[in-house]
């Protein structure tokens, strides 16, 4: 099925309204550098979890602000550091679990990928099915933080492109767009499908946000 200048309209208005990021609210410049994509995959981890998104950002931010910003760091820190830094970000339900599985993830990421997310990127070899399963090696990232990740990333790395997953797809559906990737990757220029996807997230968690936009 096509798309329709409605939908192109109702697309404009969702991302002037919501798009944005989850990585630009948690202060991550994304770039297909080392550090960004760790702060990356350190916030899907935290997304993951079931607690609110804000809440994820704000401890992703803290993180950084803690200088957690790449995997030797998180593993030097120290079990009682990454809690208390995770506590002030507002993490408290899941703070210890969590603090031991950002450790062991950086120490694997480290003994197995030289501490570079770019290097499961090339274990998949532009496979994204495979890429999705890589990215699961990380402790504490299931499949719901796996495709986070790659919804987030995909204006970097192309062969992700288009990545909108169940969630972002019950948004489109709540907004009367294309419920199927492809046709929602028609309305976008790649760069703009992060935004997109995650406007549509909000949109699928946020009945006043499709309200916004129908306004």
């Amino acid at each position: 099925m096509g798309t329709t200048a409605r939908d192109r309209e109702t697309v404009r208005a969702l991302l002037r309204t919501h798009g944005r990021t989850y990585a630009e609210e948690a202060g991550i410049r994304l770039r297909d550098t080392p550090q960004p994509l760790y702060r990356l995959l350190v916030l899907a981890c935290l997304l993951s979890a079931r607690i609110r998104a804000s809440v994820a950002v704000a401890t992703a931010r803290r993180l950084a602000e803690a200088g957690l910003k790449d995997p030797r760091r998180m593993a030097e820190a120290g079990w009682q550091r990454r809690v208390d830094a995770l506590g002030e970000g507002g993490y408290r339900r899941y703070d210890e679990r969590t603090a031991t599985q950002l450790g062991d993830g950086a120490r694997l990421l480290l003994d197995d990928y030289g501490g570079d997310v770019r290097r499961m990127r090339k274990k998949a070899d532009g496979d994204p099915g495979a890429l999705r399963s890589v990215l699961q090696e990380i402790p504490g990232l299931g499949p719901a933080g796996a495709d986070i990740f790659l919804r987030e990333v995909q204006g970097v790395w192309p062969e992700v492109f288009p990545r909108f997953d169940g969630k972002a797809l019950q948004g489109a559906g709540r907004l009367g767009l294309p419920t199927e990737p492809a046709g929602l990757a028609r309305l976008v220029e790649r760069e703009e499908a992060p935004a997109l996807a995650a406007a549509l997230v909000r949109a699928a968690l946020d009945e006043a946000v499709a309200d916004d936009v129908r306004r």
